[in-house]
């Protein structure tokens, strides 16, 4: 066996030491930098609460507003949604976007017409979320709602 040298020993141990310390900082700043781009997009929630059913009158679509947190990498911000409920049979819910499918406006119901109005284009939507006049493509959005302890829930994924 070869002696070694003092100075190769030492710069061996040097070496040794800074690997070391560059892979117990490395590690962990490498798993900070790529955890935003592994997190999943969306909401990030299963199920968003809007309030009690019994607020829904039969017939009469009602307005509900929620509050959810939106996290993008490292920033979280507060996001609020509004969406109408209506219900036929007090059973059977049907959650729709108060936002028009033509230019992102908002819409509002519009008792006495019994139609959901929007104001930058005149554009009007049945109670049932479809176009019954003006420049929308589409339809208002439609989401899935569950009915749990009588709360209403929009489960499923929400773009706001």
């Amino acid at each position: 066996m070869a002696k070694m040298s003092r100075r190769t020993f030492l710069s061996r141990v040097t070496t040794t030491m800074v690997g070391g310390i560059g892979a117990l900082m490395g590690i962990p700043t490498v798993a900070y930098l790529v955890s935003p781009a592994k997190a999943r997009g969306g909401l990030g929630v299963d199920a968003i609460p809007l309030g009690p059913a019994a607020k829904v009158p039969v017939g009469e679509p009602t307005l509900f507003k929620a509050a959810i947190e939106r996290k993008t990498g490292w920033v979280t911000q507060t996001e609020e949604l509004a969406f109408y409920i209506f219900t036929e049979d007090g059973r059977n819910f049907t959650a729709m976007s108060n936002v028009c499918t033509h230019l992102g406006c908002r819409v509002r119901w519009v008792d006495g017409d019994e139609q959901f109005f929007c104001p930058c284009h005149a554009a009007v939507f049945n109670k049932n979320g479809t176009v019954a006049s003006g420049p929308p493509p589409r339809a208002l959005d439609q989401y899935e709602i569950s009915v749990e302890d009588e709360q209403l829930f929009i489960v499923g994924k929400v773009e706001a």
